[in-house]
């Protein structure tokens, strides 16, 4: 190996840089467990459990994530699906000796169960496994920030250790933030008096052909709740054509680790790298390139806890060369690296994980490049230019993540769990399944998607970004007018092939089917990762949503809002290319106002985003919405008429007079002289907490509010008194529509009695809007107490109930809590994200 010198052995050895625990992060002692973590509400849905710690990898990239046991258990490495189990051979461990006595442990509590071997008992079991903290001892923490986290392991070794791990996650700049890479940045201290060896063991499976779907029909089912979904079946434990070899390179130093390779290069094919940094004299690098991680791990483990190294070459002994693996061979690799500090000495060592799997295959015949190709090229075979660059570029990284962070971590005046969750809820932008494919001439930046859940896996639904997208908006603006822009191109297509439809079938109404897509009908979502994503919409059958009755104005507000206020500048193409989908969606709506009083017709379907709960006639969530959105498209009309030249003065006209249609009406409709009614016609006797999402956003973009500012008050102190502190003395939050006493309309209501994470963002931040901090923070710390504190973190639900149940997790409307950082801080700008 490459020696520094000693001019950087002494550097290494003296840096004072330790990780120390940090504000607004969630922690939680390491490996301890939830006596009554939240559950989930429908048997269908995902439920994980609680064991969830912040994802690594790059938006688009695939990532991984480890939890507060240490496990790596997360992985999201087949585009928009979903496998999630412990590999116990992934992972670190650490050696200590004093000359006198020696520990050696895996840094993860004692697993249960190997997931890509269920069946074959206990895992591992001549390792020695972390122990796990409990009421009487603390042997460590866990502690998350994204993209930053930290374990930091305490009262078992002599040696103080921390790690902190964390991808390139950086606003503004849509390089970087694609990469398919983690950084482990270790930290060792010796506060003893004596001399102590230590060694770090990295060791980590071949998963090469794993992520990919065997299931060539990826056939489509409805599950009890009346949702679409379609079959995944991973090639899990797949190991022929594996292989692993070690790397070495001026600047590192590692394992490769290759699969079959088809030509062109297909799903799930290409390369895994672990790497160190070319290591100073007196730091001393082994490298183990196959070992057998299905049986009790004696092979590595007996040399590597009695001295703190590992055999170089392979197990058995052969030759460091690239001999494939047979099918049902798997093949682990492991690293270790050596080093005594002295009294009172430090050391800082990088540890990189790279993986280049380049394609993401959707329907049979049809698949896209990651984004992170345009720099890293798409054969598959660069994970060690991807491992080498994070090795040179890791401290600017964290660098710029500092930076980003800091204006955030300086907002005294915002609760610290606030600020913690600004952070935390960005994960769902790497591991909700997120697609982000290579630029094209007409999409430089590439198209780019987040899936509603992972229950409903199709991607960015509209209704649900409406609240979700104020993250990507303020963060990385790009990507949120690359979103709209597909959306632009999707209204004027039709699609009429017939599909059964899912609510009736819950309701016991038999078969009803409808057409996809209607041209001119805004489209519910981008489609699913089994189809044809961004060309083949509306994937989610539970409604028509050619009835929706607020996806047109979402559209329209989500263009204005993103010219108007995205902080890279007004992009005055992105505005007229989305004027004529804006027009014909507006004028589609429109068609739905039956009695002609200006204000579209709610059709007894549920046909918005509470898309379990009928509305009748008129209602006040559509119907503020529309009005928002026709006081947008205004402004959008004489935008382009003044910037650009554009004639819009027939849709000014057409559009000024439905609006002052609608604002004759709405009140006289909907206001009952303390908060509006759900609607006009189904005479439902409930106060509904989102009524006045359209006065939100009107007033949020400077736009004429749809309401007066005392009946939004008074609306706004009946949802606090009904749904807020009315709902379980306000623990859980808002509920979204209990009787004006606080008692429930239906006890066995579906949605009125859930407490739904974003639309309650999205509420606080109209409170905080309205001048009424106080009830904004007090709603966000009673939802952010049942995610972070009910096992919920870094898979946040759409809905949490009073019986600790959860409904539709890793959810895309949580990242809401963004509005807030908008409402309370007037905009304040994230650096980086203006580039």
């Amino acid at each position: 190996m490459a020696p520094f010198g000693l001019s950087a052995l002494k550097l290494i050895l003296q840096r004072k840089t330790a990780v120390k625990p940090q504000t607004a992060s969630w922690s939680r002692p390491f490996g301890l467990g939830w006596d009554k973590p939240y559950t989930v509400r429908y048997a269908s849905n995902l439920d994980d459990g609680p064991w969830h710690g912040a994802p690594l990898g790059g938006f688009g990239a695939g990532c991984i994530g480890r939890n507060s046991k240490g496990e790596f258990n997360l992985w999201h490495l087949d585009g928009g699906e979903h496998w999630f189990g412990n590999l116990p051979d992934c992972g670190f461990a650490l050696f200590e000796s004093d000359g006198s006595t020696s520990k050696a442990h895996g840094l993860a509590v004692k697993p249960t169960v190997d997931a890509s071997n269920p069946e074959a008992g206990e895992p591992l079991s001549a390792w020695s496994w972390y122990p796990a903290s409990s009421a009487n001892q603390n042997t460590g923490t866990y502690s998350a920030r994204y993209p930053l986290s930290w374990f930091h392991y305490r009262n078992v070794f002599k040696a103080e250790v921390e790690c902190e791990s964390f991808s390139p996650i950086l606003p503004g700049n849509y390089r970087d933030t694609s990469l398919p890479v983690a950084v482990f940045r270790w930290h060792f201290k010796n506060p003893s008096k004596k001399p102590l060896k230590l060694s770090l063991l990295l060791s980590w499976r071949n998963t090469l052909g794993w992520f990919k779907n065997t299931d060539p029909s990826a056939e489509v089912h409805f599950r009890d709740d009346g949702s679409p979904e379609h079959s995944y079946i991973p090639a899990i434990g797949v190991s022929k054509g594996q292989s692993n070899r070690w790397i070495d390179q001026a600047d590192m130093n590692g394992i490769l680790m290759d699969g079959e390779r088809s030509n062109p290069i297909q799903e799930g094919e290409g390369q895994w790298c672990l790497a160190v940094p070319s290591l100073p004299a007196g730091v001393e690098l082994k490298r183990c390139s196959r070992w057998n991680p299905h049986g009790d791990g004696a092979e590595l483990w007996q040399q590597f806890s009695l001295d703190g190294t590992i055999l170089d070459g392979t197990i058995p002994a052969s030759n460091n060369d690239r001999c494939s693996a047979a099918s049902n061979d798997p093949l682990s690799a492991a690293l270790s690296i050596s080093f005594e500090l002295a009294p009172g000495a430090e050391l800082e060592l990088p540890v990189v994980i790279s993986w280049d799997l380049p394609v993401t295959a959707f329907a049979t015949g049809c698949q896209a490049l990651r984004r992170y190709t345009d720099f890293h090229g798409s054969s598959g075979t660069n994970a060690a230019a991807i491992a080498s660059e994070a090795l040179k570029q890791w401290p600017q990284w964290l660098a710029q993540i500092n930076n980003w962070q800091a204006p955030v971590l300086q907002r005294n005046d915002l609760p610290e769990k606030l600020r913690m969750a600004l952070f935390n809820e960005l994960y769902d932008l790497a591991s909700g399944g997120s697609l982000w494919t290579a630029a094209t001439a007409d999409d430089p930046e590439g198209r780019f998607g987040v899936l509603e859940c992972l229950d409903y896996a199709w991607y960015e639904s509209l209704d649900v970004r409406l609240y979700g997208s104020f993250a990507l908006l303020q963060l990385w603006p790009a990507l949120d007018r690359a979103v709209l822009r597909s959306f632009a191109r999707a209204i004027p297509a039709a699609d009429a092939n017939l599909r059964p439809i899912g609510w009736y079938f819950t309701q016991g109404k038999g078969r009803v089917e409808a057409a996809r897509k209607l041209a001119g009908a805004t489209p519910h979502d981008l489609g699913a990762p089994n189809e044809r994503p961004f060309d083949a919409t509306n994937y989610t059958a539970y409604q028509d949503c050619n009835l929706w009755k607020d996806l047109a104005s979402d559209f329209v507000l989500q263009v204005w809002r993103t010219y108007k206020l995205a902080p890279d500048g007004k992009d005055l193409n992105f505005l007229a290319s989305c004027w004529p989908a804006a027009v014909q969606a507006l004028k589609y709506l429109k068609e739905f106002d039956i009695n002609n009083d200006g204000l579209p017709d709610n059709g007894g379907a549920p046909d918005q985003t509470f898309d379990d709960w009928a509305l009748q006639g008129v209602s006040a969530y559509c119907g503020a919405l529309w009005i928002a959105a026709l006081e947008a498209a205004l402004a959008m009309a004489q935008a382009l008429s003044l910037e650009l030249g554009l004639d819009t003065a027939l849709e000014q006209r057409l559009f000024s007079q439905w609006l002052e249609q609608s604002r004759e009406n709405f009140d006289k409709l909907l206001w009952n002289g303390e908060y509006y009614k759900i609607d006009a016609d189904s005479g439902t006797p409930v106060v509904m907490a989102d009524q006045l999402c359209g006065d939100f956003y009107a007033r949020l973009l400077g736009l004429a509010p749809v309401v007066s500012d005392a009946n939004a008050i008074s609306s706004l102190t009946a949802i606090k008194e009904a749904c807020f502190e009315g709902f379980e003395g306000g623990r859980l939050g808002v509920a979204n529509g209990l009787r004006r006493d606080g008692s429930a309309l239906d006890p066995n209501g579906t949605h009125p009695l859930e407490v739904w994470t974003g639309i309650n963002f999205g509420l606080a931040a109209y409170y905080r809007l309205m001048g009424e901090p106080t009830t904004a923070f007090a709603i966000c710390d009673a939802v952010l107490e049942q995610v972070y504190q009910g096992g919920l973190q870094f898979r946040t639900p759409e809905a949490i109930t009073a019986k600790n149940s959860f409904r539709a997790c890793h959810y895309l409307r949580a990242m809401a809590i963004w509005a807030l950082w908008a409402t309370h801080t007037n905009w304040q700008a994230i650096p980086g994200a203006e580039h």
